[in-house]
C-alpha cells in the first residue's frame, strides 16, 4: 500500500513521486496501461498479480490521479483504467528506467544506438510480432497530431538527423547513430513503390516537430515524420532507447503493421538499412495484399 510522506520529506519531491509510484506493481501498471491494458482482468493476466492487491494499487493510483476510471459497460457498470494527463506524463519516467536497465543491468554498460542480437532488447523486440498498438495520436511534420497507423504501415524509427540543430558531441562516436538522413532518403526515393503496395510510411524519432519539419523540407519527404518526443510509442511498444545529448533518442527500428495496429514484423537490430527499407516493402505488401501475409513475423 502507499506510504505516508514523513514529515522530513513533505518538501522532497523524489519522496512524493515514491509514495504514489514507489511501489512495483504500481510501476507495473502505468507500463500496462500505456501498453493499452485498460480492464481489471486483463491487467491481472498480464502481471499475475493477486486481485486484492491489483485493486488496492488501481484504487491508490485512481486517488492519486494516475489513472482514471471510465465506464465501457452498463447494466452492470464496468471500468477501465486509463491513464490521465498525470499518468502521461509519467511515461518518459518508466521509459527512462528501461533504458537504464537495458544498458546498466541487462547489458553491460555500454553507450549504442544499436543492440547485439543477443540482447535482451532484441528478445523483446523479436517477440513484438502479434502485439496490438493502443490507439494513440504523435504530432506529426505537416502540423496537428497524427494516428501512426493509417492502413497497413510501416514504421521506422531513428535516433535523429543532423539537420537542423546540431547533434550531440560525440555523437558519431556511439555505434548504430550513422544512417538517419541515408534512411529517410531511402524510404522517400521508395515511397511510390510503397504507395502502390497500398502501404502507408511514417518515420518517428524523438526530436521536435519543428526540427522535423525543416528537415522533411530541405530532404523533400513526402511522407509524416512524427514526433515522439513525449515517449508514448515509445511506452506503448516498449521500444529500444539510449541517451544522448541529455533526452532519450529511439534505436533503429522498423515496424510493419496491419490495418488493425497490429505488430506485423519487426527489424531490429537495423544494421542494413538498404536491406531494411527493402524488407520493410516486401513485409508491407505481404500484410496489405487480401489474404495479407498471415503468419508473417519478424
Amino acid at each position: 500500500m502507499a506510504r505516508e510522506v514523513p514529515e522530513r520529506d513533505a518538501a522532497c519531491a523524489i519522496a512524493q513521486a515514491a509514495a504514489v509510484i514507489g511501489d512495483w506493481w504500481s510501476l507495473l501498471i502505468v507500463r500496462e496501461a500505456a501498453r493499452g491494458h485498460h480492464r481489471f482482468d486483463e491487467l491481472q493476466e498480464e502481471l499475475g498479480i493477486s486481485r486484492k492487491v491489483l485493486a488496492e494499487r488501481l484504487g491508490h493510483l485512481v486517488d492519486s490521479g494516475v489513472l482514471e476510471k471510465v465506464p465501457y459497460q452498463t447494466g452492470p457498470v464496468r471500468h477501465e483504467y486509463r491513464l490521465t494527463p498525470t499518468g502521461r506524463a509519467l511515461l518518459p519516467v518508466l521509459v527512462s528506467m528501461q533504458d537504464w536497465a537495458d544498458r546498466w543491468l541487462l547489458g553491460d554498460g555500454t553507450l549504442t544506438a544499436s543492440a547485439d542480437d543477443d540482447s535482451a532488447e532484441a528478445r523483446r523486440m523479436a517477440a513484438l510480432p502479434g502485439t496490438r498498438l493502443p490507439s494513440l495520436t504523435l504530432p506529426a511534420h505537416t502540423g496537428g497530431d497524427l494516428d501512426p497507423v493509417d492502413g497497413p504501415t510501416v514504421l521506422f524509427c531513428y535516433p535523429a538527423t543532423a539537420r537542423p540543430s546540431p547533434l550531440p558531441e560525440g555523437w558519431s562516436d556511439i555505434p548504430g547513430t550513422a544512417g538517419c538522413t541515408l534512411e529517410n532518403r531511402l524510404f522517400r526515393d521508395a515511397y511510390d513503390e510503397f504507395t502502390a503496395a497500398g502501404v502507408a510510411v511514417r518515420g518517428v524519432s524523438t526530436q521536435r516537430p519543428d526540427e522535423q519539419r525543416e528537415f522533411a523540407a530541405a530532404e523533400d519527404i513526402p511522407f509524416p515524420l512524427l514526433s515522439d518526443m513525449d515517449l508514448r510509442l515509445s511506452a506503448a511498444l516498449r521500444l529500444p532507447t539510449f541517451r544522448a545529448g541529455q533526452g532519450l533518442r529511439l534505436k533503429r527500428t522498423v515496424l510493419v503493421l496491419d490495418r488493425e495496429r497490429t505488430v506485423r514484423h519487426v527489424q531490429f537490430p537495423v544494421t542494413d538499412i538498404p536491406g531494411a527499407v527493402a524488407a520493410a516493402l516486401e513485409a508491407g505488401a505481404s500484410v496489405a495484399a487480401p489474404a495479407g501475409g498471415r503468419g508473417l513475423r519478424g
